[in-house]
């Protein structure tokens, strides 16, 4: 186990390369400056990841890395931004040691080239808990351009890009599941949850297309509900149409009973969305390269219903995570 040196040293020694924005100022100053983009609105998301609820005590340092940053990204993929830079806060137990940190490092350096953004500071302190760590991300948008989850209308279709539950896949994998699984099925599933995929391509796509738009992150059922409260109606899903992986079709089967589970999982990243035009939604999807499929359509009302293949209403005990 490598020491970790003083906090001052380990920003200096593991942060400051990646502090490569001039506005950043290689860590020696209290704050950054971020350049204004004339005609663009500044986009601003925050997420904090607790290990035990958000990734795993034994999940790899540059995976957890890439997911801290990533899930920010997605965030504002959702929003049609394109990213501008990050903020990083950590939270260290004691038993995290230098070695670790380099790993943490090392992932949180290969998405920022990967993604074209610095990081621009931050804190580290100790804990007595567990690892705990929070990203700000920020980006920029065309002005009034902003995807919003309010403005979900009757009339609308409802779409997600890629697939529903792989992640909530990849978690069962991890904590046992599956055990019988090929091999490179349960590495896709748990590929899906340790390091998911920011849609940017398309959520800047979808700018001008997508009446409503969020990243998926509690579940596509409890997610599309807060589309439905803000935007005052009611989203209607149809289980068959979901996006549903052959990996997730080999570890869950495909039953009603496996889509629900599905589409109520946490961590896919994906985006779901509303819009009025399919052929828009779907020269969006095709420039991007991202897989999109319609759902289902926005009526009015409230609340989301999911259906089964008889148009039947399928009861949904838990629509998704909640952390109370």
């Amino acid at each position: 186990m490598a020491d970790r040196p003083s906090e001052f040293a380990l920003i200096a020694e593991v942060f400051a390369p990646l502090a490569t924005a001039p506005g950043a100022f290689g860590l020696t100053d209290d704050a950054a400056v971020l350049p204004a983009r004339a005609g663009c609105d500044l986009v601003v998301t925050t997420d904090v990841l607790v290990e035990g609820v958000h990734f795993l005590a034994d999940d790899p340092p540059d995976s957890i890395a890439k997911k801290a940053l990533r899930v920010n990204l997605s965030d504002l993929a959702a929003k049609g931004a394109e990213p501008a830079g990050y903020l990083l806060a950590l939270s260290l137990p004691e038993r995290i040691d230098l070695n670790w940190i380099e790993d943490f490092a090392r992932g949180l350096g290969d998405d920022q080239t990967a993604f074209d953004l610095p990081l621009l500071g931050g804190d580290t302190t100790a804990t007595p808990g567990p690892l705990t760590l929070a990203i700000t991300a920020m980006g920029y948008v065309p002005a009034g351009k902003m995807i919003r989850r309010a403005g979900a209308m009757p009339g609308d279709g409802v779409f997600v890009s890629g697939t529903v539950g792989d992640a909530g896949g990849g978690l069962a994998i991890l904590k046992g599941e599956g055990a019988a699984l090929g091999a490179s099925e349960r590495a896709q599933l748990t590929g899906r949850y340790r390091v998911p995929t920011p849609r940017l391509a398309l959520g800047q796509g979808l700018r001008g297309i997508a009446s409503a738009a969020l990243d998926v992150s509690d579940g596509l059922i409890a997610d599309l509900a807060h589309i439905a409260e803000v935007s005052g109606v009611r989203i209607v899903v149809e289980a068959e149409r979901m996006p549903y992986s052959a990996a997730l079709r080999a570890l869950w089967g495909d039953t009603p009973k496996a889509r629900l589970r599905a589409a109520t999982s946490g961590d896919d990243y994906e985006i779901a969305f509303t819009a009025r035009s399919d052929n828009a939604v779907l020269e969006a999807a095709r420039h991007a390269g991202v897989p999109v499929t319609r759902l289902g359509r926005v009526e009015a009302g409230s609340g989301v219903a999911l259906l089964d293949s008889g148009g039947r209403e399928i009861t949904v005990p838990r629509a998704g995570f909640t952390h109370f």
